[in-house]
Formats: structure tokens, sequence, C-alpha cells
């Protein structure tokens, strides 16, 4: 509530004195949210959890066994499902809230519980065989009908992940950098192929509205992951590296096209970064092919020049997102 609108009122004759003490007392006595907070501490809550049980696991591996170690993860698992089960709304393809606070935190310590059960049962008494695929495909169809049926994006970010595991990609953020081998050629055209079916899943979701909020998700690891994909061929395939480039260039102009009729600046610069970056590799290596003097003074003039215009580009093109928003 801003009060010094209500001043200029009172001292435009519009409201009283009477009126503009209420409003100051409203404002002076106004609840403070704490919201986010409590989230916070929610969350904490469950990582720190599921974090204390597999320290307690692993200090007494050898007094507990393994088999009581799977039963408590199951009951825990168990639990948790069933009384997200009984609490849940009903299904619907829209957006669905929470019925309460306590159900996300709930069904967020199920899914890992389920994962981690699954997971030491095939690391203990390797319960699928060979077939190790199996031990990242069930998690993955449990975390998708459970993300669909209980409606919770973070779930869905689970899947997400389980499906990178299972097509052998590392998905989270900070291992899309580190925990892949980009040089190798199947690495690329998985990550490729990952990014096509998020980003059409994304396409589905808002077409078709089947839970439509789900789609920022999917286009989210789908845009980083396909991006990444296609750098990562321009570098290693250097035969082939402008067709990679040419590839990349039609996908981030879909991407930067759908982003700005849903006035998205995030995938807007997105599109723009991943594509300044995809220039740049063809740039330098055009430079790399004169191999003089003149190439090493144009690569600066062209870093300093293409860093300056990227950046007016991107203002310009938030405050056009923000005018077609109005």
């Amino acid at each position: 509530m801003n009060v010094k609108v209500f001043e200029k009122l009172q001292k435009e004759g519009l409201i009283n004195d009477d009126s503009l003490a209420s409003v100051k007392t409203a404002e002076a006595n106004r609840l403070f949210s704490l919201h986010w907070e409590i989230k916070t501490l929610l969350y904490l809550g469950v990582l720190l959890l599921s974090g204390g049980l597999g320290i307690l696991i692993y200090k007494n591996i050898d007094t507990i066994g393994h088999q009581v170690i799977l039963l408590i993860i199951g009951v825990i698992c168990a639990g948790c499902f069933s009384y997200c089960i009984r609490q849940k709304p009903p299904f619907s393809w829209e957006q669905v809230k929470a019925p309460n606070t306590f159900f996300d935190y709930a069904l967020l310590l199920g899914c890992l519980t389920f994962v981690t059960f699954i997971g030491y049962l095939q690391f203990q008494y390797t319960a699928f065989g060979t077939a190790y695929g199996l031990a990242t495909f069930i998690p993955l169809a449990a975390l998708s009908i459970s993300a669909y049926y209980f409606d919770h994006l973070g779930v869905l970010s689970m899947a997400i992940t389980n499906l990178a595991a299972w097509m052998g990609i590392a998905a989270t953020p900070l291992q899309l950098f580190s925990a892949n081998d980009f040089s190798s050629g199947s690495i690329i055209y998985t990550g490729v192929l990952l990014g096509a079916i998020l980003l059409s899943l994304a396409m589905i979701s808002t077409k078709k509205n089947l839970k439509k909020h789900f789609a920022f998700t999917y286009q989210n690891f789908g845009t980083h992951i396909i991006f990444i994909a296609c750098i990562a061929g321009m570098c290693v395939f250097d035969a082939t590296y402008f067709l990679w480039f040419l590839f990349m260039a039609a996908i981030g102009t879909y991407i930067f096209l759908q982003a700005f009729r849903e006035h998205s600046f995030y995938f807007v610069l997105l599109a723009v970064l991943y594509g300044y970056l995809a220039f740049s590799i063809v740039v330098f290596r055009l430079l790399v092919i004169m191999s003089d003097i003149g190439a090493v003074y144009l690569g600066f003039f062209y870093m300093i020049g293409s860093a300056i215009a990227v950046i007016l580009l991107l203002i310009n093109l938030n405050k056009k997102i923000k005018n077609a928003r109005v």
C-alpha cells in the first residue's frame, strides 16, 4: 500500500484526515508474509532428512543390514505416497494447486526415497542383472506418472533428469558441462535428440493444453541441452561444423520467435547468447585460417564490437518485449 498516494489525496481534499489515519494504521500493522521462508525451510528439511538418512546408513551399514535399510526406505516411500494419494485433489489437465503446504514436500520425499530404493536395490543386489537401463527407466516412468498425476514441477524436473540419465546424459545445470564427454559423437547426437524431444513436449503441452504450465520446464531443459550439443558438434566435427551452425541457427530462430510471441525475455536471452557464441566460433575458425597478425587484431576488434552490439541488442529487445506486454 502506497501511503504517499493517500497523503497526496488528503492534501487535495479528496479524503479526510480520519481516512488517512486509518490507512497509515493499516499499513503499520500489516502482516508480514513468511511464505517463501517457510517453503525454503521445508525444502531444506526434506534435503537434510534424506541426506541425514544416507549418512546414518553409510556409517552403520555393518550393524543395520541391507534388508533393514531397504525396508526403512520402502516404508518412508510408501508412507509418503499413501499420504499424497489420500490428500490429492481430482486429476485435471489444467494446473491443480496442492491441497496443503506439506503435500509438496511429502511427494518430493517419496520420490527421492523411491529413486534411492531402486538404485540401492540394483547396486547391492543387482536386481535387474545387466539390464542397467531398467534401473533408470523404472524411476523415469514412476516420476513421470507422479509429476502428471500429482501436478508437481519439482518431480517433473527429476523425471527429465532421469530421462537424460536413461539416454546417457547428465542433465543437471552444473553436470551439463562437467559430467558429459561432449567430445563423443554419440553424446552429441543423443543431446540433440533429447533436446528435440523436450522441446516437442513443451510444444505439445502448450498446443494441446496438457499441463500447459509444464511447458517452461520442458523448454528450459531442452533449450540448454540442444544448444550445448550443437556447439559441441561445431567444435568436434571440423568437416561439418558449418552444417551444425546452420542447424543451430534454425533451432535458435524457432526459439527466438516463439519466445518473442510469448513475451519471454529469458528464452530470447538464451537464443541470442547461444547464437552469439556459435557465430563467434565460426568467425574465429575463419580468422585461424588467415594465420597472421591481422587476424589477431581483427579478433580483438570483433570481441569488443560484438560484445557491445549484443548488449545493445538485448536492451532493445527487452524494451520491445515490455512494450508488447502493455
